[in-house]
């Protein structure tokens, strides 16, 4: 039989070498029956129009949750004005999403492996209609508050759901490749759509047609998952599984005080030494220490299964993910207030500047649906890692302006670092989410594709939120010393830098870390279901042929 790919150029994990020497014909799992495979368009998807359908349902809802994330920034102003929001208050309305996300990505994730992808992706985005136009017709802080949470609790749904939709219905292959390249890629473009939308509706119009026009697009999303998410073999659900209630109850308060306390630190009455900021987080440390007790000594089914990170190389791709998310996010935030804090940009103006993201995305998931499976992967990373890199240091380094004569220009700043930056960062974040979706995806088996892309999208959350306050911290502290001092208070240029120099150290460590990975190419190959029939199978036989030998040395 014709071995179908080595583990060196598939990049994912594959049973033993001698799996492949059993007596199946060739033609069963041959190179090229497994290559033809890998670029056709899947069965359970009857037509070209029904596979257009079925991956912009899945693509567009994670441009949605972007789309919520972004856009909130540009009119939060507005949306404080309007409703009489207290400064201390002002961070609540724009984290809480991503808050209820993290929190709740792994048990929607067992919903999703127990009643099936379909169902639960179809809830997450209707979840999203409805709470996004309660939005727009907010009268209060509360009320904002309680409806950005219940669109956080619909990103939780429909993101582990529809990572599992794809990672299931395609193959492992250039098809899948250029899919997930498609996915990568319009995250970005979703994140630059909010962004245009909000400024647009904050300059124009009224901050609620922001949520309306979401509840709008989202509603298109949900009709279109409707016609086209295929209720695919083996997607029904799993009757066998239950919920892990004691990995529910630890994990997610464990995430949901971690997260607050890093979110509320640097803008607590007393900073980090406020005693809810630390307490919350010294809960929320023991929440998680118990959690991993909980999954790993007590739970039949944990939430988290330690199979997740048994591909090798799992456990440092999660911590390069951690810290190169923490890159990506200290990059969006601080760079969009640089923007119009010290540069002075209109919304407009910010939204334009941003575009060089959007249009490298596009062109990344062109040109990756055709090299993921040729370049190694190792390579892409590393190629992500220095994006990362390059992308910090530029914003470090932009030079300061003359209070007098304006000089350099903005002009100058936005051509020379602005421009280049931009594309450095879409380059990091979207080779890495490509090449790291595809290896996950296609190194676990079906029942565990919800899981994987609950594990993504929750480094992804926690990185942000963890490095986020992690540089808020780095900043009041510098706050501080200077007033000890007896100094000139830091101006906000000062404190950006403070965030960008950080991000420069962190960027270096994930490159570090991404020079480690043996990552392979993601060539066309067999489903980590097949591998392990197939090695069962082997075994099988094995076992009989012993049994036959042994039975014939008694007969002699």
């Amino acid at each position: 039989m014709t071995r179908p790919n080595t583990p060196e150029n598939a990049g994912v994990l594959t049973p033993d070498e001698n799996a492949y020497s059993s007596d199946r014909t060739q033609d069963e799992f041959s190179k090229a029956e497994i290559e033809r495979l890998g670029r056709q368009r899947p069965e359970v998807l009857s037509s070209t129009i029904v596979e257009f359908g079925f991956v912009t349902a899945i693509i567009m809802s994670m441009m949605m949750g972007e789309f919520f994330v972004s856009g909130f920034n540009i009119v939060l102003p507005t949306v404080a004005r309007s409703l009489d929001i207290p400064d201390s208050s002002r961070t609540w309305p724009a984290e809480v999403p991503s808050l209820t996300t993290a929190a709740f990505l792994l048990p929607c994730a067992r919903l999703s492996d127990r009643y099936g992808g379909r169902i639960v992706f179809l809830f997450g985005v209707s979840w999203l209609v409805v709470w996004s136009l309660i939005c727009g017709f907010s009268q209060n802080t509360n009320m904002l508050i309680v409806c950005r949470a219940m669109q956080g609790v619909s990103t939780a749904s429909y993101l582990p759901a529809g990572m599992s939709l794809l990672g299931q219905t395609y193959r492992p292959g250039p098809r899948k490749n250029f899919i997930f390249s498609l996915y990568g890629a319009f995250t970005v473009l979703g994140f630059y759509i909010g962004i245009a939308v909000g400024a647009l509706m904050a300059q124009l119009l009224d901050w609620r047609w922001y949520f309306w026009v979401g509840a709008l697009l989202a509603l298109a999303n949900a009709v279109i998952g409707y016609l086209t998410v295929p209720k695919l073999a083996g997607q029904g659900g799993d009757a066998a599984l239950v919920m892990d209630w004691w990995g529910l109850g630890t994990i997610v308060p464990g995430i949901v005080l971690i997260i607050f306390a890093f979110t509320s630190g640097s803008g607590a009455p007393e900073g980090w030494s406020t005693p809810y900021v630390y307490v919350t987080l010294i809960v929320g440390v023991l929440f998680l220490a118990a959690a991993v007790y909980v999954e790993g000594w007590v739970a039949a089914q944990p939430l988290f299964p330690a199979e997740v990170f048994r591909p090798k190389g799992m456990k440092r791709l999660v911590v390069s993910l951690f810290c190169c998310y923490g890159v990506f996010g200290v990059y969006l935030f601080y760079v969009s207030y640089y923007l119009e804090t010290v540069l002075h940009t209109t919304p407009l103006q910010t939204a334009a500047w941003f575009t060089p993201m959007a249009l490298g995305g596009i062109f990344l998931a062109l040109v990756g649906g055709v090299v993921l499976h040729l370049i190694p992967g190792r390579i892409l990373m590393l190629v992500s890692g220095l994006g990362f890199l390059l992308s910090m240091l530029l914003v470090a380094l932009i030079p300061e302006q003359d209070s007098a004569t304006g000089t350099p220009s903005n002009s100058f700043i936005y051509w020379a670092y602005i421009f280049s930056a931009m594309l450095c960062a879409t380059i990091g974040v979207d080779i890495t989410f490509n090449v790291t979706n595809v290896f996950i995806t296609t190194s676990m088996p079906a029942r565990l594709q919800a899981t994987a892309g609950a594990l993504i999208n929750t480094l992804l959350y926690l990185g942000i939120a963890f490095w986020l306050g992690v540089a808020e911290l780095a900043v009041s502290q510098a706050k501080e010393a200077r007033e000890r001092e007896g100094g000139d208070s830091l101006s906000p240029r000062e404190q950006y830098k403070i965030a960008f120099w950080l991000g420069v150290a962190l960027a270096a460590v994930t490159l570090i870390l991404f020079s480690t990975l043996k990552v392979g190419q993601a060539s066309a190959d067999m489903t980590a279901d097949e591998k392990a029939q197939l090695a069962e199978e082997l075994a099988a036989r094995q076992a009989a042929a012993q049994a036959e030998e042994n039975g014939e040395r008694v007969e002699k």
